[in-house]
């Protein structure tokens, strides 16, 4: 059997995971994923009996359960007093239909009816923010007066305490980009979300989704895109943004402006967060039009298991704040006003409300500081292989093979080289577990650090083998 060909999708280990948008899902963008290639190595259909040649619409879809990563795409609407919902509705149908590459967005409005009481919330409170001071755009720090400290202390309203505290360290991102459109050629794109400054001296943390339009390899702006950092009370001056870093297995990114004195927020702690606390939303919904917009709920559940194209999972904060396209990015803080997650994503659907998650902010921290430091995420293990993402247990069952992960390509130089893995291998078991798919293999691979031995076993060609994989770090 000639395992050679493969019409399947592909995962690069080392390239990490890339986060369908809110179109690409709904099956309106027909671009390649920068980290899967549908077409690559595409079977001719000459032998039925190949083991890739098999019709991928059979495989099952993961419902309403697979969470909106929203691509941050928008029309900015006119300033009209009247007729704002029905423009932007209209605005996204002649999108779609044009082709273009700037979408506009359907926005769910809701009224969040939250009015907590001071006694509930706000009984040990009266914390103060930081002295951090915003400056003019890349000349230097500005007059002190333009941030005001504010403590959060009883008063009438818990949530006003909090916007003040927050609103001025979550900052709007704009980003303009290029797009190749088989139809229509070279189009010209712009979308929008939110971001947090994490220190005063010009770090932003953000989602990676959010700028992943706008970007060729790692830290690598393309040619023609541009990402700008708005500050809430310098609207009018974007700051040219550099990025730092970014990981898309956790949807995270570090970008970087010139500026010093920023009003940078304060960091909470998310493993001591509640279910049933207060938790507060503050971005950009909608796009810049809207920067600054809170919502306020209360922590929903905790340690959310959330897919990212079937083969990673988050395990992510869940709230009924308010989280809609232009969120992500975005500050959720608690009664205090300190950052315990970062809006990443919702579930949406007919009849599913109120189901908005956020990356755990001791998780973002871990992520953004070796970004900052490193470049990457240090310390990840790597067996060294690309796995072919659509194999599963249905078509092994159809070319009478064993279930587990198939081989797509394994990286030169790697443990899987050395250890003799080929393309084509599948593997069964690792560390005497069996494993049947990608996140199964990568929860026993992570439970190893970089250096040590993997054991997997390995069907090849009617056999199976025995290979011990010394595990190397991903820098990817």
């Amino acid at each position: 059997m000639d395992n050679r060909d493969y019409g399947m999708n592909n995962y690069n280990e080392n390239n990490g995971y890339q986060i369908y948008n809110e179109y690409e899902m709904n099956g309106n963008n027909g671009s390649e994923s920068n980290y899967y290639n549908e077409n690559a190595d595409r079977n001719d259909g000459s032998n039925n009996q190949n083991l890739i040649s098999y019709n991928s619409q059979e495989q099952s879809s993961s419902g309403l359960k697979e969470a909106s990563f929203y691509s941050e795409k928008y029309v900015k609407p006119e300033k009209k007093k009247k007729g704002i919902l029905g423009q932007l509705i209209l605005v996204s149908v002649i999108s779609s239909i044009i082709g273009g590459a700037t979408v506009g967005a359907f926005l769910q409005f809701g009224v969040p009816a939250v009015r907590p009481s001071v006694n509930s919330f706000l009984r040990e409170a009266g914390i103060s923010t930081s002295d951090g001071i915003q400056n003019t755009l890349n000349n230097g720090p500005i007059d002190p007066g333009s941030y005001k400290k504010v403590v959060i202390e009883n008063s009438d309203s818990a949530v006003v305490a909090i916007a003040e505290k927050v609103g001025p360290s979550v900052v709007g991102i704009s980003i303009e980009y290029r797009a190749q459109s088989f139809i229509f050629g070279p189009q010209s794109g712009t979308s929008s979300g939110s971001g947090i400054i994490i220190r005063e001296d010009g770090y932003i943390m953000t989602n990676n989704h959010v700028i992943s339009e706008a970007m060729d390899g790692t830290t690598q702006i393309r040619n023609g895109a541009k990402i700008e950092v708005i500050l809430p009370n310098e609207i009018d001056k974007p700051y040219t943004a550099k990025v730092v870093g970014r990981d898309a297995r956790t949807d995270l990114a570090v970008l970087k402006i010139e500026a010093t004195n920023l009003p940078a927020i304060e960091i909470g702690d998310s493993d001591r967060v509640k279910v049933g606390e207060l938790a507060v939303a503050i971005g950009n919904p909608g796009g810049l039009e809207y920067m600054g917009s809170v919502t306020a709920g209360v922590i929903s559940g905790l340690n959310r298991s959330m897919p990212l194209d079937g083969s990673n999972e988050l395990k992510l904060i869940q709230t009924d704040a308010a989280i809609n396209p232009g969120n992500s990015g975005g500050a959720l803080v608690n009664a205090e006003g300190k950052l315990i997650g970062i809006n990443t994503a919702k579930i949406s659907g007919s009849g599913f409300e109120g189901l908005g998650f956020a990356i755990p902010v001791n998780r973002a921290k871990e992520i953004t500081d070796n970004l900052i430091e490193f470049k990457y995420v240090k310390g990840r293990p790597s067996i060294g292989i690309i796995i072919n993402q659509s194999f599963n247990e249905q078509i092994a069952q159809r070319y009478n093979v064993p279930a587990g992960v198939l081989v797509e390509e394994v990286m030169p130089l790697t443990g899987a080289f050395n250890a003799g893995l080929r393309r084509g291998d599948i593997i069964t078991k690792v560390d005497g577990v069996s494993v049947k798919t990608h996140s199964e293999l990568e929860n026993q691979k992570n439970k190893h650090k970089v250096g040590e031995i993997l054991k997997v076993e390995v069907y090849r060609d009617g056999s199976t083998l025995n290979l011990e994989i010394i595990l190397g770090e991903d820098k990817g």
